[in-house]
């Protein structure tokens, strides 16, 4: 590697590190103000939103790499020219093809870093979070049971718990039932326990009552008991193991689905082999931005006014290639044979890169001919 490609490729990598923290961060705190809200206002400590926001990284990393790659290459180039060093190196006989081969090995190292996280990290975050979503979920006692509070776990439910103590017993139970349509129905017991049963949490009460009231003639039934057991699956949603997702599965069973896969997740092979080849074309991304991004700039010379003509072309390009990536991922989803259109963002980004590359050495090729 030259030192005009070493230098190139050391400030491509410095500032994508710097756009790729500050988009990290940008996507981290939207994604954490949402988990903060639903993990503490179950009842979970600040140590579990901790985990539950170390899991979402990967993927949002995943999610900002090309965006920090093609900023980081505008960026540069834009200096650069702005500082005429990149006019030194054309004066010097640099076609555009050459000068883009650093953005070429940097686009290729983005690449590698974005096919281990979708291929290995994602995966492996995914479900470690589906797991640990579905152990919180079902812990009832967390999301519910507050003492001193009423509480409403569903609709037309309402409870409240004086205490509970260190051994996990409620005390002074009061638990309403307002979902009958022909009686309302309210249990008190002194004591009671939570307990996980087959299907759904029970609850345990001891010295208490059950009081009926009938909504039509307003007679009231009160019956005591020393214990009773109340199944809790009609009260409280209590969560449970979640479904198997895409996101979860490795690449070699996307592209090979089988029939218990996709009855466990619900998809389709055609989902099935839009997502494991998304796999592939979505880091190809990675090398398709900053080309259309240096290509883009390369079109226009020194300028004192900057190249913001250029840039805002560069920015435009971006957001066409991100619209043919969503509607080719949207037309691959409804039909198994449709595949191939998961690389045509990239494949694409390319062509139009190489395009413009080339449109960017014609002037300086008809001078040298006109000489």
């Amino acid at each position: 590697m030259s030192k005009f490609d070493r230098y190139l490729l050391s400030q491509l990598l410095q500032l994508f590190g710097f756009f790729s923290l500050v988009l990290v961060a940008v996507y981290w705190v939207n994604r954490a103000v949402g988990l903060f809200d639903q993990l503490i206002g179950d009842g979970q400590s600040a140590l579990v939103f901790l985990e539950f926001s170390v899991l979402t990284l990967p993927n949002v990393i995943r999610l900002v790499l090309p965006v920090s790659a093609f900023a980081a290459t505008v960026y540069v180039i834009n200096r650069l020219m702005q500082e005429s060093e990149l006019v030194v190196m054309q004066a010097t006989g640099f076609s555009a093809f050459r000068l883009a081969r650093p953005v070429l090995y940097f686009g290729l190292i983005v690449m590698g870093a974005q096919l281990v996280l979708v291929h290995v990290l994602v995966p492996a975050s995914q479900r470690i979070l589906s797991e640990r979503s579905a152990e919180i979920s079902q812990n009832i006692t967390s999301r519910f049971l507050t003492a001193g509070q009423f509480m409403h776990p569903s609709s037309g439910i309402t409870m409240y718990i004086r205490e509970v103590n260190t051994q996990g017993e409620l005390i002074d139970l009061f638990l309403a039932d307002e979902r009958g349509q022909e009686a309302r129905v309210t249990y008190t017991a002194r004591r009671a326990l939570l307990v996980q049963g087959d299907t759904a949490p029970k609850l345990l009460m001891f010295d208490g009552a059950a009081q009926s009231l009938t909504r039509k003639d307003r007679r009231m039934s009160v019956t005591r008991f020393a214990d009773f057991t109340l199944d809790l699956s009609g009260l409280v949603k209590s969560g449970g193991p979640g479904g198997l997702t895409l996101d979860e599965l490795s690449t070699a069973n996307l592209l090979r689905p089988t029939d218990e896969l996709m009855q466990a997740t619900g998809g389709n092979q055609a989902q099935f082999l839009q997502e494991g080849h998304n796999r592939f074309s979505g880091p190809m991304l990675a090398v398709a931005a900053p080309l259309v991004g240096i290509a883009a700039l390369l079109l226009g010379g020194f300028s004192r006014f900057g190249l913001w003509r250029q840039m805002a072309l560069a920015v435009v390009l971006l957001i066409l290639m991100q619209m043919v990536n969503t509607w080719a991922g949207g037309v691959a989803m409804q039909s198994a044979r449709a595949w191939p259109l998961t690389y045509l963002a990239p494949i694409s980004g390319l062509f139009v890169a190489v395009v413009l590359l080339w449109q960017a050495q014609r002037p300086r090729h008809r001078r040298e001919s006109l000489s």
